[in-house]
């Protein structure tokens, strides 16, 4: 590249140079030519300490890491025999899992000539759908596969990121 658009350390623009005329510069103040905007005609350059600015990049990057969401898919495995207790716990454990932005899949699990008697099965699920409607939206309906049946819920209320609720704590510490 016979010239770049350079930029000073001090963050001034030092206009389009040649590339050797910007690597002059950058020796004589004792920092470097670093490359920051490499598909722009001509590519821009920046004088700086190149140590200062990867470390600058790695703490980005970390932040940026830090702010991704992640969402679980949490899963619930029932019998088409489940007691009535024994439904309230799952019950529990479900709505919780769709008010923490989880993703849930609820699982039944046939076992010997249970298998004969989908429509129990069924039940239970289309109870479950009906239980968990103010909690989460269905995103798979009840289907079988082999000798389960399975349906996913999605979560009304959003994951939030780390910083989302450090910030909400702020806030709440400042009213």
């Amino acid at each position: 590249m016979p010239e770049v658009r350079l930029i000073g350390a001090e963050g001034e623009q030092l206009g389009v140079v040649a590339t050797k005329d910007a690597l002059r510069q950058a020796s004589s103040a004792g920092l470097d030519l670093v490359e920051v905007a490499a598909n722009a005609s001509p590519p821009v350059c920046k004088i700086l300490d190149y140590g200062k600015f990867k470390y600058h990049e790695q703490k980005k990057a970390a932040q940026a890491k830090k702010n991704q969401v992640i969402i679980q898919v949490k899963e619930i495995t029932l019998r088409p025999v489940t007691e009535e207790n024994d439904y309230q716990v799952k019950m529990k454990k479900m709505i919780k899992f769709l008010n923490n932005g989880d993703k849930l899949k609820v699982t039944m699990r046939f076992r010997g000539r249970e298998v004969a008697h989908k429509e129990i099965g069924m039940k239970l699920m289309l109870r479950i759908e009906q239980d968990l409607q103010e909690y989460g939206k269905i995103e798979a309906k009840p289907k079988m596969e082999g000798r389960m049946m399975s349906m996913t819920f999605g979560s009304l209320t959003a994951k939030k990121s780390k910083s989302a609720k450090d910030n909400e704590k702020k806030m709440a510490g400042q009213a």
